[in-house]
């Protein structure tokens, strides 16, 4: 948990966000978590009534921290979706919590921020299709089994075909890298295959769940990706969108380098991207 205050430390330090430009996030409505989760589900973590295999299953213990660490990551991403519809990109300094199914959590993802914020926007008539452009190294199982007979939402999942979850899901469309995928190989399957995305998803907003776990560092990534292949990526993800005059939210996703600094350094490329391509 330590990499959310060092990138917010940094991100302040190198000047590539200023202090007003971060709003704290606040806990989402349970309403909200309901259009997503299943109400026993929603109840056992409110609750404190997650089973040992629940808590195993998840990767953490509960307790009130959190809880309120949850709703606030969904909260976050729900608000920069607010702001990527009215200024045209917006930020969560968590979230990306793809692993989380509407019935159970698992790999450190509690509540499906994307799947949450999507569901909201649509029942508030804001958009009417979405596409989740999910980069972590981890295929976004969670997200890709909530929109699995939902034809306005396309899944676009890219990652280690051998890593976690050894069960995958079927997204709109998985691509399974190899393990020891360096850049050029990474950037070209991507430039390959995201303007047909683009243009098969037609949405009215994009989620990038841009997980920095594909760094050759990460310790769970089994990928080759150096920073600056990481940049480079999250520069053509955005300025993709970008030129299509869609909305883009941002959220942070995976990332377990050691040391720790070469993560919280990954992520701030992707924010540097960030303001480089949307100024």
């Amino acid at each position: 948990m330590g990499k959310y205050r060092l990138l917010r430390e940094a991100l302040l330090a190198s000047g590539v966000l200023q202090a007003n430009e971060l709003v704290p996030a606040e806990p989402v409505e349970v309403e909200a978590l309901l259009r997503v989760h299943t109400p026993r589900w929603v109840r056992a973590v409110l609750e404190d009534r997650l089973t040992e295999s629940e808590e195993r299953r998840l990767g953490f213990p509960w307790s009130p921290e959190l809880v309120m660490r949850s709703r606030a990551a969904v909260g976050g991403t729900c608000a920069a979706a607010a702001r990527a519809l009215s200024e045209g990109i917006g930020g969560n300094l968590a979230g990306g919590t793809h692993h989380a199914f509407p019935d159970h959590g698992e790999g450190y993802c509690v509540f499906n921020d994307i799947a949450v914020s999507i569901r909201m926007l649509q029942a508030e008539r804001s958009v009417r299709r979405a596409l989740v452009v999910d980069l972590d190294v981890h295929q976004g199982n969670g997200t890709a089994a909530v929109f699995d007979e939902d034809p306005e939402v396309f899944t676009f999942s890219m990652h280690g075909e051998r890593n976690f979850p050894f069960r995958k899901q079927r997204s709109s469309l998985d691509i399974g890298l190899p393990d020891g995928v360096g850049d050029d190989v990474y950037l070209d399957v991507l430039a390959r295959h995201l303007p047909r995305v683009l243009e098969a998803a037609r949405p009215d907003i994009v989620y990038y769940q841009a997980g920095v776990d594909p760094l050759a560092e990460d310790t769970l990534g089994r990928l080759s990706l150096t920073h600056a292949g990481l940049e480079a990526r999250d520069t053509f993800v955005l300025e993709a969108a970008r030129r299509s005059g869609i909305p883009v939210v941002v959220t942070l996703g995976g990332g377990y380098a050691r040391p720790l600094e070469s993560t919280v350094r990954a992520h701030i490329g992707t924010y540097r991207a960030a303001r480089t391509v949307w100024g």
